[in-house]
């Protein structure tokens, strides 16, 4: 890596920080300032280097530390000043983490950037709920959408007819909000009301809880289970496989805080 002003956009994973790619790591261990948000596990930032300026930028639902259009700007400046920047964002920086718009930002600047790829929770959520989004008795075909947009609205740019007559598992990301509108919105446009689905939160983490139902009484379950976000959501046959793989949840010790004393 060269020592000039870089601005590295890496996705963390999906919160296990055993599931950052080791080039992640790298770079955050060199980096001059690392600009993190709130769905990167604070692990990570034990890796920062003695000195480093940390930056929390986090968002969750319409409360941001800091508008986009500010860590765009603070992006180019840091590494303009030529220091290495770590812009550290939870699973995948360019799956619905606007990535491309930070990139594209970086490019205009002429400023020298890399995106290093993490593991999207959108993957690896259901992986550790016991899902596989992808199955060869039940699919062979994947859709990921964000939830993060009202299905009531006149203008939203989500398809649900054309979401609801795709064959194969659809999965989205940060819709536990509007979970009732989501479901009803699949099954107005054609879906059957018994097709499975399932959420996980906190995925990959000790704090991973899953819940499962059917379009047309997951909104009911969410709610008694007081069921929040971050989540992804899975939607199709492949829901049925976690009876069998449910592995993750289903260890020994799962949940459980351990303490060492001596």
């Amino acid at each position: 890596m060269s020592d000039e002003g870089i601005c590295w956009l890496i996705g963390a994973g999906p919160g296990d920080p055993g599931l950052l790619t080791l080039k992640a790591k790298e770079c955050i261990e060199r980096a001059d300032v690392i600009v993190y948000d709130a769905l990167s596990s604070a692990e990570v930032l034990r890796w920062a280097g003695r000195g480093a300026e940390l930056v929390f930028v986090g968002k969750r639902a319409k409360n941001h530390a800091m508008p986009q259009e500010e860590i765009n700007r603070l992006l180019v400046e840091r590494t303009r000043e030529g220091k290495r920047v770590a812009r550290v964002k939870g699973g995948d920086p360019m799956i619905f983490g606007r990535g491309g718009e930070e990139a594209a930002e970086l490019a205009a600047a002429g400023v020298k950037f890399e995106i290093v790829p993490g593991i999207s929770s959108a993957i690896a959520g259901p992986a550790y709920a016991g899902i596989p989004v992808t199955h060869r008795e039940h699919c062979s075909q994947l859709t990921i959408f964000t939830g993060h947009e009202d299905p009531t609205k006149g203008d939203s740019s989500i398809d649900y007819a054309s979401l609801a007559a795709a064959p194969g598992t659809k999965v989205f990301l940060m819709g536990v909000s509007r979970l009732r509108e989501i479901a009803a919105a699949f099954v107005e446009h054609g879906a059957a009301p018994d097709t499975p689905i399932a959420l996980s939160r906190w995925a990959t983490t000790g704090a991973q809880r899953t819940i499962t139902g059917t379009l047309a009484d997951i909104a009911d379950i969410a709610e008694q289970e007081d069921f929040r976000s971050p989540a992804v959501a899975v939607i199709g046959g492949v829901v049925n496989e976690r009876e069998r793989i449910n592995w993750f949840e289903s260890r020994p010790l799962f949940g459980r805080r351990i303490v060492v004393t001596r």
